[in-house]
């Protein structure tokens, strides 16, 4: 896809944008402390589910930050726990020369980056700007080639671990860039993950988070599959799950995001699928494995069909649900 093409749909990208899920606001001005010395602030663009907590954990290592969202809702707790809210990605460009950004798709990261008020209209020469958004790899690629026209540095660096692991600063951070800019990168991303791992040259972290959730989309759905027909022969929801995670079905969805309700406490299946990673992202997610597929002449048998299964599920009604809740859309298509 040409580079103009890109710009021109990234003019209707705050649209889809604008409808992504919130995080509930919570004041949490009188549980952070900082201390200010040596700190320099920090941009943060993108404050839902995942950028909300990351951006925290920020503040409780003593950065400031320099905060911009297309809901200004978003940014109150930070207002008033006293950092800066500005009123556009350019301003925070002005006010920051390192800048993290957290958000829902391609389209979304190009209006940032690049749009009428985007972050390169006032970037600084010698800027560091991080991308944490899951794109395509090919889109990581275009902006670190617009961004070093500006004369700063742009490194991809996608996450894993979900909301929980973004609460309590346990995200692995997958990191392509410019080598000699990993360790400046690092200082930040080490402030909201447990594993900061340095994947190559641009659009690599974006290749390895790609592959790990399709792996995620594929264990999910065999999950929800197996927990089920246990259920359907007889069997009790917790003592399968026991089971499995003493067997060699163990899995990072069967051990610690179950999709069963009332296997788990913390867990969206606990809390009417609520919260989490959507059933849109992780189908935006698949279509851009099966792009990357198409590309490599890749087969990804498995990846296809867990793509169309979670397109079929943003079709029935499931998009806004965390994409846990395979396992209700299969009790609920009994003709299957």
């Amino acid at each position: 896809m040409a580079a103009s093409l890109r710009l021109r749909r990234a003019a209707s990208g705050l649209r889809y944008w604008s409808h992504r899920q919130r995080p509930a606001a919570a004041s949490f001005a009188a549980v952070v402390s900082r201390s200010m010395a040596s700190k320099t602030p920090v941009g943060f663009i993108g404050l839902g589910n995942m950028g909300n907590p990351m951006a925290k954990n920020l503040m409780k290592h003593g950065y400031p930050l320099v905060i911009y969202d297309v809901f200004p809702d978003a940014c109150k707790e930070f207002q008033e726990a006293g950092e800066q809210v500005v009123s556009s990605p350019a301003d925070v460009a002005e006010k920051a020369d390192r800048i993290i950004t957290m958000l829902p798709t391609s389209i979304n990261s190009l209006e940032a980056y690049t749009g009428a008020n985007g972050i390169l209209k006032k970037v600084k020469k010698g800027s560091l700007l991080i991308d944490s958004s899951t794109i395509d790899p090919a889109v990581s690629k275009e902006l670190a080639k617009e961004v070093e026209k500006m004369g700063a540095v742009f490194m991809d660096a996608p996450v894993s671990g979900g909301v929980g692991a973004a609460r309590s600063g346990n995200l692995t951070f997958m990191v392509g860039g410019a080598e000699d800019e990993f360790a400046a990168a690092k200082e930040l991303l080490g402030c909201m993950g447990s594993n900061v791992v340095y994947c190559g040259a641009v659009g690599t972290g974006q290749a390895a988070k790609i592959c790990n959730n399709m792996l995620l989309a594929i264990s999910m759905i065999g999950t929800a599959e197996t927990m089920n027909l246990g259920i359907r022969l007889g069997l009790d929801p917790k003592l399968l799950a026991k089971i499995l995670n003493m067997s060699s079905g163990r899995c990072w969805s069967s051990d610690t995001y179950n999709p069963v309700p009332g296997v788990m406490d913390g867990v969206p299946s606990a809390n009417n699928y609520q919260g989490g990673f959507g059933t849109t992202l992780m189908a935006k997610d698949l279509g851009l494995a099966q792009d990357s597929a198409t590309s490599t002449k890749s087969p990804i048998f498995l990846g296809s069909l867990a793509h169309q299964i979670f397109r079929m599920m943003c079709a029935k009604g499931y998009s806004k649900k965390d994409f846990s809740a395979v396992f209700q859309f299969l009790r609920e298509e009994e003709n299957f």
